[in-house]
This record gives C-alpha cells, sequence and structure tokens, in this order.
C-alpha cells in the first residue's frame, strides 16, 4: 500500500477517534450527561456537578432555561437529554408521562419573594414598611418598572401571575390583578367561578406599561442590577444566590406552605390560552422535580446523577438557600436504586 494512503488512513483513524472520545466526554470513556434545568437550578446544581465530577470522572453539561422549555426540549424538539430537573414537579406527568418519562422525584422546595435594590423606586418604603403588602402598592404606581419570567415558558412566571392573583382574592381587591397583569398584557383575562379565579396569558404575551417578560425569571437580574428594572418576582434561593434585598411576602400568597395548597388552589393560570396547547395550573406549594428521560443517551450516568442529586444535594442546595423535601416523593416506575431514598407518592 502506498505510504501516503496509509498515512491518511491513520490519521483518519486518529481523528475519529478523537472525535468518539470527546463526544463521550473522554476520561476512559466515561460519557459526558446533559442535564436541561430550570434557571433557578443553575446555582446548586453547578455545585453538585462539580462533586459529581470529582467523584465519578463524568462531565455534567447544564443547559439553563425555563422549566417548560426544558420540558418541550425533549416532548417537543427531540432534544437528547439525560436528565431534565424542573422547578414545578408537575411538568413531568403533565407533559412527559408516559410516552417521554416513567417516573420522576419531588425533591426540592421553595418561595416566592418580590427583589429589589437599593435604586429601586421606593426602594426606602418598600424597606421600612412593615407590612410585605405595601409592595403591590409601590408596583402599581406610574413609571414602577416591574417584571416576571415568561408564563407559558417558565413556572417562576405562571407562579408570579398566581401570587399576584391571590394577593388580589386574599385582599378581596381584584383591581389589583387588573392594573398588574390584564391591563399590562393585551389579550390577558380573569373570571372568578365559583370562589376560583382563573387568569387567562396569550400564548406570545406582548407587556407593556412598566411590566418588562423575559423567558426565565434570572434573566431579570441583570436587568435589576442595571437600574433598567425596579422590582421582579424571584425565587427566594435566587435572591438569596445574588445576595438581592427582597420582600417575604405572607405565606397565604407566597406558595412556599404547603399548610395552604388548599387556599394557592384558589388560583387557577391558563398558560397557552387559547390554543390547542392550553394548560391550566392550580397553584400549589412550589415543589421541584427531576426524572430521566425514556430516550436518555446516557441513562446509567444519568441514574447514577440523580441518585448523587438525592444523597448529596440537600446540603449544596440549603447552603444556596433553597429547601430539600424532608423526604423526596418518588412517583411511578422509580428504578430500584432510587427507590430507598424517596417515600412513595401518591397520584
Amino acid at each position: 500500500m502506498d505510504r501516503r494512503i496509509l498515512l491518511a488512513a491513520l490519521v483518519a483513524v486518529a481523528v475519529l477517534a478523537g472525535v468518539l472520545a470527546l463526544s463521550r466526554g473522554g476520561g476512559g470513556g466515561k460519557p459526558s450527561i446533559v442535564v436541561c434545568n430550570a434557571g433557578s437550578l443553575t446555582i446548586p446544581l453547578q455545585r453538585l456537578a462539580e462533586g459529581f465530577e470529582k467523584q465519578y470522572g463524568v462531565k455534567v453539561l447544564l443547559e439553563p432555561s425555563g422549566s417548560v422549555e426544558a420540558v418541550r426540549k425533549v416532548t417537543e424538539l427531540g432534544k437528547a437529554c439525560d436528565v431534565v430537573a424542573v422547578a414545578d414537579y408537575r411538568l413531568i406527568p403533565m407533559f412527559m408521562v408516559p410516552r417521554y418519562a416513567k417516573w420522576y422525584i419531588a425533591f426540592a422546595s421553595n418561595n416566592l419573594v418580590v427583589v429589589y435594590t437599593d435604586k429601586s423606586r421606593y426602594a426606602d418604603e418598600v424597606k421600612n414598611s412593615a407590612n410585605p403588602m405595601t409592595v403591590f402598592q409601590v408596583l402599581e404606581r406610574p413609571g414602577v418598572r416591574y417584571g416576571f419570567s415568561d408564563p407559558n415558558r417558565d413556572p417562576c412566571g405562571y407562579r408570579a401571575v398566581g401570587v399576584i392573583g391571590l394577593a388580589a382574592l386574599t385582599t378581596h381587591n381584584l383591581t389589583l390583578l387588573e392594573d398588574l397583569v390584564v391591563s399590562r398584557i393585551p389579550g390577558s383575562r380573569y373570571e372568578l367561578r365559583n370562589g376560583t379565579l382563573h387568569i387567562y396569558i396569550p400564548a406570545s404575551p406582548e407587556p407593556r406599561g412598566g411590566l418588562v417578560i423575559r423567558p426565565k425569571s434570572v434573566d431579570l437580574i441583570a436587568m435589576l442590577e442595571d437600574g433598567a428594572l425596579d422590582y421582579a418576582f424571584e425565587y427566594r434561593s435566587v435572591a438569596v444566590q445574588h445576595h438581592l434585598r427582597y420582600v417575604e411576602l405572607p405565606p397565604e400568597i407566597n406558595l412556599g406552605d404547603p399548610g395552604m395548597a388548599r387556599l394557592y388552589s384558589r388560583v387557577v393560570v391558563h398558560i397557552m390560552a387559547g390554543t390547542d396547547r392550553e394548560k391550566a395550573v392550580a397553584m400549589a406549594p412550589i415543589v421541584y422535580g427531576v426524572t430521566v428521560p425514556v430516550n436518555a443517551p446516557h441513562p446509567r450516568e444519568a441514574l447514577l446523577f440523580v441518585k448523587y442529586l438525592l444523597e448529596e444535594g440537600r446540603r449544596m442546595f440549603e447552603e444556596a438557600g433553597q429547601s430539600f423535601l424532608k423526604r423526596p416523593l418518588g412517583f411511578g416506575e422509580v428504578p430500584g436504586e432510587l427507590r430507598g431514598l424517596v417515600a412513595r407518592g401518591e397520584g
């Protein structure tokens, strides 16, 4: 054989071997895994990923987005995610089970707050008020700019709408909802039926009047820090992680108290309203969820990562200002290696 042909063949084999090694993450053939995660989980998952890689030699590639978008990457775009971790565990049975996932685990909790900075309009009034509801009065004032994430893409967004709805419902002041949501999102509306408040958000909200909407909640942080935004609805853990000032809302409306579940359910947010993808999402205590899709490219390593999350994640999450459930709950066909780490969930 011609030496040049032989040399070219050897180079091609070497290049192919290198590509395969890179695609499998190197490290003796151990693959990289892709985690499609809620933006609010990024910081604790980064810490978890570092420990996981040190212990097992498996690279973890985080791909943050709004949770609804994370789920749709698997169900609509066909993306190969090894792990899906979302800010509302109910999205997994709602969109993924049984075709795209056979089981899921609820593992962490949170609550909503309103974040601001010293540069925010009326910051001193909000900071010095003994009444946390003062912030809603401030948000209604002319010139105040506030934001939340897109309810159609991110649970923090539909939860922000739900919190405003709960504030309006519990104070018997539906004008608050009209002022802060309906008048500022063309095409949105609400109905009060049998004591339950239904709020409808169009598929492509185009906010006005000082309201800002971004794909995921953490997108608002830079705007807030730059002074382009006065207030934003965020998870408490995000506020803690970014060292932001925040208003701790009453448990009756902050979606953080399991004992208030019945009250929370009196507000239902309809996302993608008016389309064939419309979903009615009843407000409920905030609980995060995780699963390994049925088409995960690296299911063994993905399960190992979820196991590591359940065993080591509690400390890392709580250091990041986010509470772990006392006992995570497993639903569906939970793999045997995870069953001892969860309690059996109902439903």
